[in-house]
């Protein structure tokens, strides 16, 4: 299969080998699709900064302009987190590595993965890891 994956026609068909080359092109092309996406807001969102940075007059203008300033910084720097997960995922499709749970070593699930291409836990393995962590949380 080419590079090109026409993502809104591709159909993930569980009947198929797990992770063969028709479904890592298609996890590749729908991973570089939500970075390039990410960093088009990024970009956008500089251009908006650098626009508005004008000086208000009214005290209450500037400080509504500085709180969206911290929300949309906040969102920017949990998206550059993603961004380091979305390299992590595409580094794991060219080891090999991609779609299997970390901690099992089973495939993961391609609804899951397609709905969470970063996934590197299964469901299962998932749900024990929340387990433990409200355990220790409530303590």
């Amino acid at each position: 299969m080419s590079e090109k994956i026409d993502l809104s026609n591709f159909v993930l068909d569980e009947g198929e080998e797990f992770m063969n080359v028709n479904q890592r092109a298609y996890f590749r092309a729908k991973l570089n699709a939500w970075k390039n996406d990410i960093l088009r807001e990024a970009r956008e969102t500089l251009d908006h900064l650098a626009e508005e940075s004008a000086n208000h007059p009214d005290l209450a203008d500037r400080a509504s302009s500085e709180t969206d300033r911290a929300i949309e910084l906040r969102a920017r720097d949990r998206q550059r987190k993603l961004i380091s997960k979305i390299d992590a995922a595409l580094q794991r499709l060219d080891e090999g590595t991609y779609g299997y749970c970390e901690e099992t070593g089973e495939p993961i699930g391609l609804k899951r993965l397609d709905a969470r291409p970063i996934a590197t836990l299964s469901i299962e393995a998932q749900e024990r890891h929340e387990r433990r962590e409200k355990v220790y949380r409530d303590e």
